[in-house]
C-alpha cells in the first residue's frame, strides 16, 4: 500500500539518507573535461614531425628537412624539434615560430650547406645565430669581416677603463645642454690621452715614452682631473688618440646621434715645477635633429 510506503520512508534515519545521497554521489556519471583539465591531467605526448617540415616564422615560409633543422645537437633549433617540445601550427598546418624570419633563410643555408651570408647581412645573421644557439655559424661569421675588426677592436676598447659609462654620459650631457638651450646641438669637452704622464716641452722629443720611474708620493703630484666633461685614457696599446676618437664617434654614429669634434687645444694645468698637463682637449658638438 502507499500507507506502507510512505511509513518506509518516513522510518529511515538521516544517517541513513546521507549514506544514500553519498551513494548516488558515487555513482554519478563523471562530467566531461575542459580543455584546461586534460591539459592539466594528461601530459602532452611527444611531438611527431614530418620528414619534410613546413615553417612559418614570423609570417614569412619556409620548406626544410627535419634532418636539417637537427643538423647541430646543442642549437635551439634541434631541441624545439627533438619532440620534446610541443610547436604550435599555423591554419595551414606550418609549423610556427615567433621570431622575424627576415634572415631565417640565411639561418637554413648555413644548415644545409654550410654558405655563409654575403658581407652586408653578417651582423645581423649573426644575431639570429645567437638566438638560435647555432654555435659552429657563430665561429665562422666571427672569422670574417666586419666582425673580425669588430672583434680586435672590442679588445682594444676592452683597455679603456668605463668606456661604455662615459659614452652614456657624453649622451646625457648633450641632451640636458640642448633641452636647458631648447637648441638643435650642445656642446661639450672632451679630453682623450694615452700617456698618463704630463708631456711638458722641456722633455726630450726623441722618447717614445714618458712614463718615468717615479715615488708614490712623486706619482701623487702629477694627478689630476682635467677641466672638462668627460675624460678617456690612459690605456697602453698601439692604438692612438685618433684611434679611440674613431671608435667614439662611430658608437655614437650607430646609435643615430650626429657628432662632430675638432681639437681646441690642451690642458695647460701646471702641476709641479716645469711640468703642466698638455693632455689633448676636443670639442664635441652633438646636433639632436
Amino acid at each position: 500500500m502507499v500507507v506502507v510506503t510512505g511509513q518506509s520512508k518516513a522510518s529511515a534515519t538521516p544517517d541513513d539518507a546521507m549514506s544514500s545521497s553519498d551513494a548516488e554521489d558515487d555513482f554519478q556519471e563523471p562530467a566531461t573535461p575542459t580543455a584546461t583539465q586534460a591539459g592539466q591531467a594528461l601530459p602532452l605526448l611527444p611531438q611527431q614531425f614530418p620528414e619534410v617540415v613546413p615553417l612559418n616564422v614570423g609570417g614569412m615560409f619556409f620548406t626544410t628537412r627535419l634532418s636539417t633543422l637537427r643538423r647541430y645537437e646543442d642549437t635551439m633549433l634541434a631541441a624545439m624539434f627533438s619532440g620534446r617540445h610541443y610547436i604550435p601550427t599555423d591554419a595551414e598546418g606550418r609549423y610556427f615560430i615567433d621570431r622575424d624570419g627576415t634572415y631565417f633563410g640565411d639561418i637554413l643555408n648555413f644548415l644545409r650547406s654550410g654558405d655563409l651570408p654575403p658581407r652586408e647581412r653578417v651582423r645581423s645573421v649573426y644575431k639570429e645565430a645567437q638566438y638560435y644557439s647555432i654555435g659552429p655559424l657563430l665561429d665562422n661569421l666571427e672569422d670574417i669581416q666586419p666582425l673580425k675588426g669588430e672583434k680586435v677592436r672590442q679588445a682594444f676598447l676592452g683597455l679603456m677603463p668605463y668606456y661604455k659609462e662615459h659614452l652614456e654620459r657624453i649622451i646625457e650631457i648633450a641632451k640636458l645642454r640642448a633641452m636647458q638651450r631648447k637648441a638643435r646641438f650642445a656642446k661639450l669637452k672632451v679630453c682623450v690621452f694615452k700617456e698618463e704622464m704630463p708631456i711638458t716641452p722641456y722633455e726630450c722629443p726623441h722618447f717614445n715614452s714618458l712614463r718615468f720611474e717615479r715615488s708614490e708620493s712623486e706619482t701623487k703630484l702629477f694627478e689630476h682631473h682635467c677641466e672638462v666633461d668627460v675624460s678617456f685614457g690612459p690605456w697602453e696599446a698601439v692604438a692612438d688618440v685618433y684611434d679611440l676618437l674613431h671608435c667614439i664617434v662611430s658608437d655614437l654614429s650607430a646609435r643615430g646621434i650626429t657628432v662632430d669634434h675638432q681639437c681646441i687645444g690642451v690642458c695647460d694645468k701646471h702641476l709641479i715645477n716645469h711640468y703642466y698637463c698638455k693632455r689633448p682637449i676636443y670639442e664635441f658638438k652633438i646636433t639632436w635633429w
